[in-house]
């Protein structure tokens, strides 16, 4: 059994949970009969380990994975962010104005030079131009903000390697 030792509460995960993990990650909307028969169980103890999963938040939530380009939002950018001090409360005030941007679709308080790694995406560079100068810049708690346009995305996975 696998022990979750993070900063939850302990959870034991078993190669049966794996297997259910595994097999929701490639296919969220798989129905629990079938899930039931890709990892050899019946489908009501099936059905009570998923339910056991998504209580204990090991399973999230299960989301559509949408094409960018198709949604018009063609540009793929690393904002790297960095702050005037990082003291709690500016970092508190920096992730509560930067979660209220729906284009921005990760934001990571890193180490090293920069405090702040943000991903947006956009449908062109007009708009990652607005972005910067009209939501960025004028956040007081930022002292350097350093971008960079992915020219092609090389690898994209959503699948944890369970």
């Amino acid at each position: 059994m696998l022990k979750n030792t993070g900063s939850k509460a302990q959870m034991e995960i078993d190669s049966l949970d794996l297997k259910i993990l595994r097999e929701l990650q490639r296919n969220a909307k798989i129905s629990n009969t079938r899930l039931a028969k890709q990892i050899n169980l019946s489908p009501s103890p099936c059905l009570a380990r998923v339910k056991r999963l998504e209580s204990q938040g090991i399973l999230k939530r299960y989301v559509a994975l949408l094409d960018p380009a198709l949604a018009g939002l063609t540009l793929n950018v690393f904002i790297f962010i960095t702050l005037k001090t990082q003291t709690r409360s500016q970092l508190i005030d920096f992730e509560s104005r930067i979660n209220q941007h729906a284009q921005v679709m990760e934001c990571y308080l890193m180490t090293g030079t920069e405090d702040y790694l943000i991903r947006v995406v956009m449908p062109d560079v007009a708009s990652l131009e607005r972005f910067i100068i009209d939501d960025l810049s004028p956040m007081p708690e930022i002292e350097h903000i350093r971008s960079s346009i992915a020219l092609k995305q090389v690898r994209y996975k959503t699948e944890l390697p369970l």
